[in-house]
């Protein structure tokens, strides 16, 4: 499970990455960074959805705070 946390994570953050060349590169004339944003998005709803349904069926279980 927390291999596919980090998986998702670096998506993430790989998308968040691209958005800021292709805003840079194309300077505003292009979809691109807006497509990049968009996975982005995705992405981060799919990581807690997947979390939530983790949690559900008792794959990961809260530490809570020490």
């Amino acid at each position: 499970m927390k291999i596919l946390v980090a998986i998702a994570f670096l998506l993430i953050l790989f998308s968040l990455g691209s958005a800021l060349i292709y805003l840079m590169k194309d300077k505003g004339k292009s979809n691109r960074t807006v497509k990049a944003l968009a996975f982005r998005v995705g992405f981060s709803v799919s990581l807690f959805i997947l979390i939530l349904i983790a949690h559900h069926f008792g794959l990961i279980q809260p530490t809570g705070i020490h």
